[in-house]
């Protein structure tokens, strides 16, 4: 009996450590993504103090009942910087919000091992480069809003293999290219794809998907 209790004593005791160590990972890719934010006038993340436990406490972030962080909230604060590939260490992020602010730099490929997200805005920025064909690898993702960017290149084909997407947006851009038109791409009105120098919907077989990038 003894013995019995010892082994469930330290069962517990390692199910502690790994959720402690869990969201301290978490904690130091969220206290990365700060160091790279370089100007937040409106002190948004003023709590964000890497000395703690876990991120749980700290403002615009929401974690689930295991403290995973499940949600990062910090859409229209006026920061500045760039995104790192530390964001995709928070394997459980439903929910990622950073539209409107003056983020720059590439849109991180590593945003593809996020497999639990749900919503990505990160529209009414600066980002530059290509949409990263890793996200084709987020197949929980609904909601993916890139519009109002610096965004480049063609639309990756590989995205039309996210089958629950429901609303894409990429207006008001620089791509080009044609216009993806199978999976969920079939339902997306051109709007969302205005003000960019894309060539019309892909025509299959006659030109390529990046015809006239």
């Amino acid at each position: 009996m003894a013995s019995f209790t010892f082994s469930v004593f330290i069962l517990s005791l390692l199910l502690s450590l790994t959720r402690i160590l869990c969201t301290n990972s978490e904690g130091n890719a969220l206290h990365a993504l700060r160091s790279k934010l370089s100007s937040d006038p409106k002190n948004v993340l003023q709590s964000w103090d890497p000395t703690l436990v876990n991120p749980c406490t700290w403002f615009h972030v929401t974690c689930d009942s295991n403290n995973h962080v499940i949600r990062l909230d910090l859409g229209n604060s006026n920061i500045s910087g760039s995104l790192g590939s530390e964001l995709g260490e928070l394997k459980h992020l439903q929910y990622l919000e950073l539209y409107l602010n003056n983020i720059e730099g590439k849109i991180p490929k590593e945003l593809g091992n996020l497999k639990n997200l749900v919503s990505m805005d990160l529209y009414g920025n600066k980002f530059q480069g290509e949409i990263p064909k890793s996200l084709s690898k987020l197949k929980s993702l609904r909601f993916l809003r890139l519009n109002n960017n610096k965004l480049s290149g063609p639309i990756p084909r590989e995205l039309t293999s996210l089958s629950n997407l429901k609303v894409f947006d990429v207006s008001n851009n620089n791509l080009c290219g044609t216009i993806p038109i199978d999976g969920p791409f079939t339902n997306f009105p051109m709007e969302s794809f205005e003000n960019n120098v894309l060539n019309g919907p892909e025509l299959q077989g006659l030109v390529s998907y990046d015809f006239g990038c």
